[in-house]
């Protein structure tokens, strides 16, 4: 399955380092959480969020269980 934020970011139809450039953080921070292995803070969250045009819990919400909302 597609990560959330990377499918939104194609969909967008914006590479890692505009998103990256969009949000003030570098292409590698936009890898990493694609992959899964950094947890933003809010701040960024909520700065991917605006430049995708997305809701915060389509991109980032996870249940008490863990889970990604789908």
């Amino acid at each position: 399955m597609m990560n959330r934020v990377k499918l939104a970011r194609v969909q967008a139809g914006l590479t890692q380092q505009q998103l990256a450039d969009k949000t003030g953080v570098t292409r590698q921070t936009i890898s990493l959480i694609e992959k899964g292995t950094y947890n933003p803070s809010l701040k960024l969250c909520l700065d991917i969020c605006y430049a995708l045009n997305r809701k915060l819990d389509d991109l980032f919400w996870v249940d008490s269980g863990g889970n990604a909302k789908e």
